[in-house]
């Protein structure tokens, strides 16, 4: 039974009396032993940060004069290939075209459509190389101003629940499941995950977060257009798209990993609290969501189990750079290996993702960051596995979901009407 509908929370929005917190702020109460009542919060955000491969955008971009070719075969953008049409644009010279966020540049192995798709929110200049189905070969360089259109939409994004892998063999393995080849046996874990803030570990049953919600995609309003491709009850996950015009960088970009670059990006969702069953289903906190661990080899192969608690309690989200630890290595294997590059001499804090490579990869200890450990059984031993790689970013997610609050309670953010 409902004890408010969507249209009222909406006139509490619009006047300032909304009471909103984030999914963090409920798990904390409950934690605390002082759960919430319906009656009481208005709205809850969410949100979740973290490497998302279903991500593609959809870009209409002028490419030379009009007349100048008929139309494209191929197109690059910075060296990353997308695929032109459906539409022609015969002799417009234009082009539609589909580019992937796992696609890689055909000139730098680490460069691929999430650090495009950085460079072109960012408004900076890119290259634009077209050859027509007649031979012509245009070349032009564009920024966002260029675009007609510039969507983005993510086919398989947030989902409730993921997998951590380790390596219980003896090889190396090259994953994208890692920033570098995973060494073993069992020498390293990576997971991804935002746990407790993630939207649908707080909307198991997608109540409210559901086709036509207005969610935040990189900061952008969006629309989550049904569920994403792989999607199950058992592990559900979302289609959205958004318009990159208004997206914030700062919540999407590449991501470097042993199988080569990957794309990130961020989504915030609003959870409206129109009834208790709505309410209690964001009871949850970290110590009792599960995380499974899987071999890397095979991602449905599992070995055992932990929980997100035991990933983030306790840990650092940043690593702490002293130049005076450095050695000024001639090659120095955290620029190499660092997935955003977010060292180079210095740390860029901003464009860091928290993954902890850098901590892990120094061997002078110029990069200080507490990432945890898990027990791990192998042949009835526990042994300490420390986190090596993470592919979710929890400030990021903490920082969406904070701005989505920031909006509803601003009145700038209503919940839709969709119910």
């Amino acid at each position: 039974m409902n004890i408010r509908s969507i249209e009222e929370i909406n006139q509490k929005i619009e006047q300032g009396e909304a009471t909103v917190l984030t999914a963090e702020e409920v798990s904390n109460l409950v934690r605390e032993g002082n759960e919430p009542k319906a009656e009481d919060i208005d709205v809850i955000t969410t949100g979740t940060c973290g490497i998302m491969s279903g991500t593609a955008a959809i870009f209409h971009v002028k490419a030379g004069e009009p007349g100048s070719f008929k139309k494209a075969k191929s197109v690059l953008l910075n060296g990353v290939p997308g695929f032109p049409g459906p539409c022609p644009n015969e002799w417009l010279g234009s082009v539609d075209m589909v580019v992937y966020g796992t696609a890689h540049s055909i000139y730098d192995e680490n460069y691929g459509g999430g650090f495009l798709f950085n460079d072109i929110i960012s408004g900076k200049d890119i290259e634009i190389e077209v050859e027509s189905i007649n031979g012509e070969k245009i070349k032009s360089t564009v920024n966002i101003d260029d675009f007609g259109t510039a969507r983005m939409i993510g086919t398989r994004l947030a989902f409730k629940n993921y997998t951590a892998f380790i390596n219980p063999s003896n090889e190396s393995v090259a994953s994208i499941f890692n920033a570098i080849n995973m060494e073993g046996p069992y020498q390293g874990l990576s997971f991804s995950g935002c746990g407790e803030l993630n939207p649908l570990q707080n909307d198991p049953v997608m109540n409210t977060i559901k086709t036509g919600t207005k969610v935040l995609m990189c900061g952008s309003e969006g629309i989550i257009l049904g569920s994403g491709t792989r999607s199950s009850p058992e592990k559900p996950n979302l289609m959205i798209s958004a318009d990159m015009y208004d997206m914030d960088p700062h919540f999407l970009g590449g991501f470097k990993t042993a199988a080569g670059p990957e794309v990130f990006n961020s989504v915030a969702a609003a959870i409206p609290v129109l009834n208790d069953e709505i309410l209690k289903n964001t009871y949850i906190t970290n110590e009792n969501i599960p995380l499974p661990i899987a071999d890397i080899r095979g991602r449905h192969l599992p070995l055992g189990s932990t929980n997100y608690a035991e990933v983030w309690k306790n840990t650092d989200e940043r690593p702490i750079y002293s130049s005076e630890e450095c050695r000024n290595c001639k090659v120095c294997i955290v620029r190499e290996r660092c997935p955003t590059g977010a060292y180079n001499d210095t740390l860029n804090t901003r464009k860091c993702f928290g993954c902890g490579m850098c901590a892990y990869s120094c061997p002078y200890g110029a990069f200080q960051m507490k990432c945890g450990n898990i027990q791990f059984k192998v042949e009835n031993e526990f042994i300490d596995v420390p986190i090596i790689c993470r592919q979710s970013d929890i400030k990021r997610a903490r920082e969406l979901a904070s701005e989505l609050k920031k909006r509803v309670i601003e009145g700038t953010f209503l919940i839709s009407d969709c119910y």
